[in-house]
């Protein structure tokens, strides 16, 4: 690939690059570069997790980016998951987690071995240069600043927590610089530890980011987050948007990438999926990041007394004809339920296995 088929490929499909205008300076290096995406050992793998969140690291493995998982169990510990259990994080973090990526990322046309994962607590142990640059951020940050980030824990902006989870945006941008990690991939809703990043490339002392003696800013690329499956609820904006957030507490609004054949015809079927509506309809959202993330066309089947077979060469395409009420959500949500079953047909062979099957159960036990 050139640069400019690189640069593409990495912002395809995001909510937003900061800064996409410094990604031509990186990959005019020539250098090794490297990837990050923290993530928290929260439960079941869904769809936003298993194939969005993956997807996009195979992006970056495609053009040649050195790619790391980063299994966040202090992160985890901090947030009180899986019942504040640091071992039993662990546990699940190098168990069922660390299966479960690897073998989504397959069924992405993914080959596993590009992964490379990182457990937090190894890294911490004994790394002088990571508790030193933890200070170095805070330093570099308010406390206000700190207080109204906690929201990258699902928190609200202003609601009492314990101080814990103040140190947890320090620690997650002090991951990115004690690694020397290039590109800080997340979702949208991490954003405020990416910005702060940011903010502190220039005045940390113990691990600035640089290409020589140049100091560089980490480029943060934010992926969408995938909507769930309920109908929204809510005045505002703001809050239609979190009632339709994907949520592992509450499962008929995900597919797991595990879920049984049934489970997902049974879960599409009961979703919500306004005829001729596209804003904030599940099913069409899927459509686009998750299918158009990879197809350049699909043919959707229909009964030749219903109108034939439908083909679509872009997303925008079948927006089209969904609004126009030409494609009707019965025939769509048939397809996306087959898609899936067959995408994720791999996951749910290999967690059908007896040691796979064993760790998905003990993690099942837990919540």
């Amino acid at each position: 690939m050139d640069i400019k088929e690189k640069i593409n490929l990495i912002s395809r499909l995001t909510e937003e690059v900061i800064e996409k205008d410094e990604l031509e300076f990186l990959f005019s290096q020539n250098i090794p570069l490297k990837h990050y995406i923290g993530l928290e050992i929260s439960g079941k793998i869904h769809l936003g997790t298993g194939l969005v969140c993956m997807q996009k690291v195979k992006d970056f493995a495609d053009v040649g980016v050195k790619v790391h998982i980063f299994l966040a169990d202090y992160h985890t510990w901090i947030n009180d998951k899986l019942n504040g259990d640091l071992e039993t994080i662990k546990k699940i973090a190098v168990g069922y987690f660390k299966e479960g990526l690897s073998v989504a990322y397959k069924c992405l046309g993914g080959n596993p071995k590009d992964l490379n994962f990182i457990l937090a607590s190894d890294f911490y142990h004994n790394n002088d240069i990571f508790w030193q640059t933890v200070i170095d951020v805070s330093k570099n940050t308010s406390l206000s600043r700190m207080q109204r980030s906690i929201t990258i824990l699902g928190k609200k902006e202003g609601g009492e927590v314990d101080f814990a989870k103040l140190l947890y945006p320090a620690m997650q941008v002090a991951d990115i610089f004690a690694g020397g990690f290039h590109f800080s991939h997340a979702g949208l809703d991490q954003r405020k530890a990416n910005v702060i990043a940011r903010d502190v490339a220039n005045h940390l002392k113990f691990s600035p980011l640089k290409i020589g003696d140049k100091i560089i800013k980490p480029i943060a690329v934010h992926n969408h987050l995938l909507l769930g499956l309920s109908k929204p609820t809510g005045d505002s904006e703001e809050d239609l948007q979190t009632s339709m957030k994907m949520s592992k507490s509450k499962p008929d609004s995900a597919i797991f990438i595990h879920d049984s054949e049934d489970e997902i015809i049974r879960k599409i079927k009961k979703a919500y999926c306004p005829e001729k509506e596209t804003e904030l309809n599940p099913i069409i959202d899927w459509v686009k990041y998750l299918i158009f993330s990879r197809e350049e066309k699909i043919v959707i089947e229909r009964n030749p007394e219903h109108g034939g077979n439908f083909e679509f060469r872009n997303f925008e395409e079948l927006e089209k004809s969904y609004k126009s009420g030409e494609l009707h959500p019965v025939d769509l949500k048939n397809f996306v339920a087959g898609y899936l079953i067959e995408l994720l047909r791999p996951a749910r062979d290999h967690f059908a296995k007896s040691e796979p099957k064993k760790m998905l159960e003990e993690l099942e036990a837990l919540m």
